[in-house]
């Protein structure tokens, strides 16, 4: 194929033309997938090591979630939670009991599900804790990636994310990420959550140290706060567990879910909670018209059929020993640390070399598709279908543009 003959350039230069300018994609346009491989307009193949930010941990148009979609477009996709549809119980019973939690409340995407979750630790500490109302304080970590609603970039530190969005919503405190001391400090008797990723992804894939969640869970329990994980990128199977805090064995208050729970087909996310923790809220409070639809729990029931086995988890930790093996190999040769945990990584490439656009850049050309962040660090989150090979595939195109 000649350049004269390539699509790509068309479809970008359209692209570029009719959309704002909120992202900085790679020049690559996909026009099918399967598995962990995904093929341009113009017939190229790439492995994904993106997987949708872990919104594809089952793969492209796995199997069997393409199949329970198929079926429930046949039958019925929408009501809104005025009524009640057959596929809605399920679901939530199903996330429930992997959650390990009484009450599952569904939305669409994950900062729709952290707005909730921030909404829901606001009214258990007015009506449960007792703090003054409109005094509630949630504790956050800095360089923290929740969304990009104007509540949730009110507490963020980035600055592409926060600045010239004001004014901000107050009744967060921002302390760093890991250090034990700064967040006990932190805490007042109008304190009512912690909120924080059990693994910090787009900051890096940053793993806290060792005894830190567990430290977070008990400083909860002596303040009387909530402690509120956000698993929407680090949860369900990306890390070896089912979720990233597990690690440590630790039980949250609250699960806040999204991306692979809707398995790469529809927008699903979900908070998880006990009776006293979601039970504050009453009928008119919160909702969603899409939340729940029946489409979305069709596809999130089997999500959670997936999870039950364990066996996504198992690849992750196993197939994740192989790929930080590799990378860590190329630690002195041109990549300077690497951090993560189960099929997730955070890699960080000398700066005197390249930019981390630069690096994807480059791997793209060699077929493999990956998302930098923060200079010169980029992200590799495989699906965890991928095979050993093509984790071994993928480390040595990343070895060759170093």
């Amino acid at each position: 194929m000649t350049s004269v003959d390539m699509r790509t350039p068309g479809e970008l230069a359209d692209a570029e033309r009719w959309t704002a300018h909120n992202y900085h994609p790679l020049p690559v346009v996909i026009t099918e997938a399967e598995g962990a491989w995904v093929t341009d307009v113009d017939g190229r193949r790439y492995l994904d090591f993106l997987a949708g930010y872990s919104a594809l941990n089952f793969g492209h148009r796995h199997p069997g979630l393409i199949a329970a979609a198929h079926a429930q477009l046949d039958r019925v996709t929408l009501t809104s939670r005025a009524f009640v549809h057959d596929q809605f119980a399920d679901f939530c019973h199903g996330l429930a009991e992997l959650c390990g939690k009484d009450l599952v409340l569904p939305m669409n995407t994950g900062a729709e599900a952290v707005e909730t979750a921030i909404k829901v630790v606001r009214k258990w500490g007015y009506q449960v804790k007792g703090v003054p109302d409109g005094q509630a304080e949630i504790i956050v970590a800095a360089d923290n990636f929740h969304g990009r609603t104007t509540t949730i970039i009110s507490f963020s530190t980035d600055p592409d994310a926060r600045n010239d969005f004001g004014p901000y919503t107050p009744g967060f405190v921002t302390v760093p990420y890991g250090n034990l001391a700064a967040l006990a400090d932190a805490f007042t008797p109008n304190t009512v959550a912690v909120l924080m990723e059990p693994i910090q992804g787009e900051a890096g894939v940053l793993v806290p140290p060792e005894g830190y969640l567990g430290g977070v869970r008990e400083l909860c329990d002596a303040n009387h706060a909530l402690f509120v994980a956000d698993e929407i990128q680090s949860g369900l199977g990306r890390t070896g567990r089912t979720f990233a805090i597990e690690h440590e064995d630790v039980v949250p208050d609250i699960y806040v879910l999204g991306k692979a729970l809707g398995g790469g087909i529809v927008p699903v996310s979900a908070v998880a909670a006990n009776k006293d923790v979601l039970g504050v809220l009453k009928p008119g409070e919160h909702g969603s018209t899409f939340g729940g639809n029946p489409l979305a729990c069709a596809v999130g029931t089997e999500v959670v059929r997936l999870l039950a086995t364990g066996e996504f988890q198992k690849r992750s930790a196993e197939l994740g020993d192989r790929l930080h093996a590799g990378l860590n190999a190329l630690v002195g040769r041109g990549v300077l640390a690497v951090r993560g945990r189960g099929l997730w990584a955070g890699v960080d490439i000398d700066p005197a070399l390249m930019t981390g656009r630069e690096a994807c850049e480059r791997l793209a050309e060699r077929g493999v598709l990956a998302k930098d962040t923060h200079g010169s660090t980029i992200r590799l989150a495989p699906p965890l279908v991928v095979t050993a090979e093509e984790l071994d595939h993928a480390v040595a195109q990343l070895a060759a543009i170093l």
